[in-house]
């Protein structure tokens, strides 16, 4: 059993780095398969903690092969600077692979992200400003720059020429903005050129070749299912699919190879950004969740918003992605509740719905039907097993468990490398 996903089962943050940190020891590869740097990953490995945002978090584990795949999106500046940023905290990054065909993410994409946002008014999508869906969308239209265009001169400027034909237009009759010069942007990106290229290779068959030798790799998803551009709360999603199937085409390895899909979960519920979220408090109880579990977006900075657990999106994610395990993480923050209530279903028009509805309007008006769970206030984050836990804690797991349709394996009691009971290996 070789391969093995690992995804967020909620709208991102749910700890997917500790969880692939976890796991690191074990697997011979680590592969981002989707996403860019609007995905940050917090790994606490002893008394240092690690912020990633574009790097898989099998680069802190020795002897791993850390992959950025072909479907991931790559601001080189960004990889640049957290590549350094390790090195100089004595990180070994020699061993980084970059897929010849994942697309770059160019200046005149970070700006049309920008000033598309902002154009949007009240109707913007929450967007990280980062570029990354224009450069999708590029992607998309055929007129994207890949990794490999940066080896050929002569590419590339044909391809910026042919980008910036239409996005000048659009930056300077609609938003009022300069034109962007074609010189500048391959002069910057070539620049690049140099100091990547001894990661870049074929990835896809570097892995296949893996695995076809029985090596463990690790698929880590970016984001989470209900920011999947086709199975999320559209259109307030990200533009690329964090789902499991998107481990296959981000990295050209056949559902065949893949063994495992492991969902992470929160305790409670996050999400960063605009869009629906039934289980979210405005009260004293969201700020405590907030405060206690230290809910700030990594790459972005930004507060997240914060909820009780949701069962109806936890039971959608086990159906999207096929999960056999979850993760569950930050257990620890929801000591101290005298009840912890959690949802089971949606209330939406006086009827009471248990699965998600595919309705963009019926989500937007859905209500959370809650059921009380007792809470505990020993403090857990010493818990080695599943029975160091207290009573109401267990319950609260199994409760969860029984609610969202796949085996807890992993129970998060802490944000340390070690604060993690582990009830079945993943491996």
């Amino acid at each position: 059993m070789p391969a093995l996903v690992l995804l967020g089962a909620q709208w991102g943050d749910e700890g997917k780095g500790k969880a692939t940190d976890l796991l690191g020891g074990s697997v011979d590869y680590v592969v981002r398969y989707q996403g860019g740097n609007n995905a940050g990953h917090t790994v606490v490995v002893g008394d240092q903690k690690y912020a990633l945002h574009l790097l898989p978090s099998g680069i802190l584990s020795p002897g791993c092969t850390p992959v950025i795949g072909n479907g991931v999106v790559v601001d080189p500046s960004v990889l640049l600077s957290e590549l350094s940023g390790l090195n100089e905290r004595g990180v070994d990054t020699s061993k980084l692979l970059i897929s010849g065909n994942a697309h770059i993410i160019t200046p005149y994409n970070v700006t049309v992200d920008k000033v598309t946002e902002r154009f949007l008014g009240k109707r913007k999508i929450g967007t990280t400003g980062r570029g990354i869906g224009p450069t999708y969308a590029d992607k998309i239209n055929r007129v994207g720059i890949r990794v490999q265009d940066l080896y050929d001169e002569s590419i590339l400027t044909q391809k910026v020429e042919a980008a910036l034909d239409i996005k000048n237009q659009v930056l300077t009759k609609l938003y009022n903005r300069r034109a962007i010069a074609v010189g500048q942007v391959v002069d910057e990106l070539l620049g690049y050129a140099a100091q990547i290229e001894q990661y870049v290779a074929d990835t896809v068959l570097v892995l296949n070749q893996a695995l076809e030798a029985d090596k463990v790799v690790l698929f880590e998803g970016g984001q989470g299912t209900l920011l999947d551009i086709d199975h999320g709360t559209y259109p307030f999603v990200t533009s690329s699919n964090p789902t499991a199937g998107g481990a296959c085409t981000g990295a050209g390895v056949g559902p065949t190879k893949i063994s495992r899909v492991i969902g992470i979960l929160k305790a409670y519920t996050t999400r960063v950004g605009a869009g629906p979220f039934p289980t979210e408090l405005f009260d004293e109880d969201g700020e405590a969740l907030r405060r206690i579990g230290g809910e700030r977006g990594v790459t972005t900075g930004r507060d997240r918003r914060c909820g009780w657990f949701d069962a109806v999106i936890a039971r959608y994610a086990t159906r999207v992605n096929g999960l056999t395990d979850f993760f569950l993480t930050k257990l620890d923050v929801l000591t101290g509740w005298e009840q912890i209530p959690v949802c089971v279903a949606y209330e939406i028009d006086g009827k009471r719905v248990e699965e998600l509805p595919y309705s963009q309007t019926d989500f937007h008006h859905a209500k959370p039907v809650y059921e009380l769970l007792p809470g505990w206030s020993e403090d857990i984050s010493k818990a080695k097993t599943f029975a160091d836990l207290p009573k109401n804690a267990q319950d609260y797991v199994k409760a969860l468990e029984e609610m969202s349709g796949a085996p807890i394996s992993a129970i998060g009691v802490g944000p340390g490398r070690d604060e993690t009971i582990e009830i079945n290996s993943f491996i």
